[in-house]
Formats: structure tokens, sequence, C-alpha cells
């Protein structure tokens, strides 16, 4: 059975949701997916990777995955807006907060890491410090 691809938009919403979405918000979203140009296109599409290989890779033991993930870490974590495709640059292009997103991804990671040594996570009350620290709180 082939495998269902999911946008960039379908991926980050476990990463990061809003409280509530108005009936306009997401029709206005989805009129827009349909108005991209090529450049835009592009950028969602290297953002998508990032997020994917982020995503995939940051439980690798083999060191092509480890690799792939520092590369795709450091690229979110990157602030430089020197080149046309850095992170920075592809959120701004696409109206996305990269702060926003950065911290969505470390809480992620964080809940990843706590969660393959086998401890309880409560995202309510008593969070682990490593979440805390991800999170921003």
């Amino acid at each position: 059975m082939k495998e269902r691809e999911y946008g960039i938009e379908e991926r980050l919403a476990g990463l990061v949701q809003p409280d509530t979405l108005l009936p306009s918000q997401y029709f206005d979203r989805v009129r827009r997916r349909g108005q991209y140009n090529g450049e835009r296109r592009l950028m969602i599409a290297i953002l998508e990777d990032a997020v994917d290989v982020y995503l995939k890779q940051s439980a690798a033991h083999d060191a092509r995955g480890q690799q792939l993930f520092l590369e795709a870490e450091e690229w979110f974590d990157d602030t430089d807006r020197t080149r046309l495709y850095a992170f920075e640059n592809i959120c701004d292009v696409l109206d996305l907060e990269a702060d926003y997103l950065r911290r969505g991804l470390r809480a992620w990671k964080a809940r990843a890491n706590v969660a393959r040594r086998g401890q309880v996570v409560s995202l309510r009350s008593g969070e682990p410090e490593e979440l805390k620290k991800a999170s921003g709180d």
C-alpha cells in the first residue's frame, strides 16, 4: 500500500499547534497552498526535507544518520541570513516564525530523548529538566 505523503503544514502540526483555528484561517491556508510559485515551493520542499531529516535521524545510531541530523540541527540553529536558502530567510518568505519553529523542534527532541530512556513524560506538570530547557521556560 502506498504511504501518503504529508505536506509541511501537516508534518509541523504535531510540533507547533495553535490553541484554536478559525474556519477563515483554515480556508486561507488551503487557498494559499495552490498559489505558491516555483521559488516558494522549493523553499517549502527544503524546509520539509530538513524537518523530516531532523525527526527521522534524531535517534540514528549510524554515523551517516547522525551526520544528517547534525547538519539539519545546525541549519535550524543558524541565524545567518546571507545565504538565499538560509532557515531564517525561508521562514520569512513563508511567513513562519523561525524561533517558534526552533523551540518546537527542540522540545520534540527533548521529549523523544526522554521517551527513549523510558521515562514517563508529562507536559502538564513535572516536566524533566531538559524539556523545560528545550521549550525555553
